[in-house]
């Protein structure tokens, strides 16, 4: 991130997992594959017995400081789009965040279906206060929307399901109804 980001007066980078509490965790990192350095055991080993994720082995940890999307709210301000990427941390980074963001995308991984969708179910319960959110699905890393329209969460999850038995990843997006 400071490679791509370091010199850019408008980026903070923030040294720091994101997740539920603020504290420290521990980061398993896969050196071949840095990617998808995860701070999720139960992640590592849902996705383990996936074949995209054969080659993958995460050979080291480090401990790492944790912050909460709210305390980066309070530090920098309301982001106008939130991108989610924590390779099956989502639902932890978004327990940490008490007041709907206008915009956000989170990524959806098959083999770890149910991760996906507690992170859904929080994202629904934090909009009801504001109106709730619409969705819509990337399938892989296309950026291009699975839906013309967007959609209520259980037509998301109907569309979710048309791509999983793919078995690729992709993205879901969110946005809130009323602006904020």
């Amino acid at each position: 991130m400071r490679t791509f980001f370091g010199r850019d007066p408008d980026v903070a980078v923030v040294p720091a997992a994101a997740g539920e509490r603020a504290g420290r965790t521990r980061l398993a990192i896969s050196t071949a594959t840095p990617t998808v350095s995860s701070t999720s055991p139960a992640w590592i080993d849902t996705i383990a017995t996936d074949p995209t994720f054969a080659r993958v082995r995460w050979d080291r940890s480090v401990e790492v400081p944790v912050v909460t999307l709210d305390g980066l709210v309070e530090s920098y301000g309301i982001p106008a789009f939130c991108k989610i990427d924590v390779e099956g941390s989502e639902a932890d980074v978004l327990a940490g965040l008490t007041r709907p963001l206008p915009a956000l995308s989170f990524e959806y991984l098959p083999s770890a279906h149910e991760r996906a969708l507690a992170a859904l179910f929080h994202l629904e319960r934090l909009g009801q206060a504001a109106g709730g959110y619409v969705y819509n699905y990337s399938h892989l890393e296309t950026m291009d929307f699975a839906s013309s329209r967007w959609v209520d969460e259980t037509d998301l999850l109907r569309l979710v399901e048309k791509f999983r038995p793919l078995g690729r990843p992709g993205d879901i997006y969110a946005r809130a109804r009323v602006s904020q």
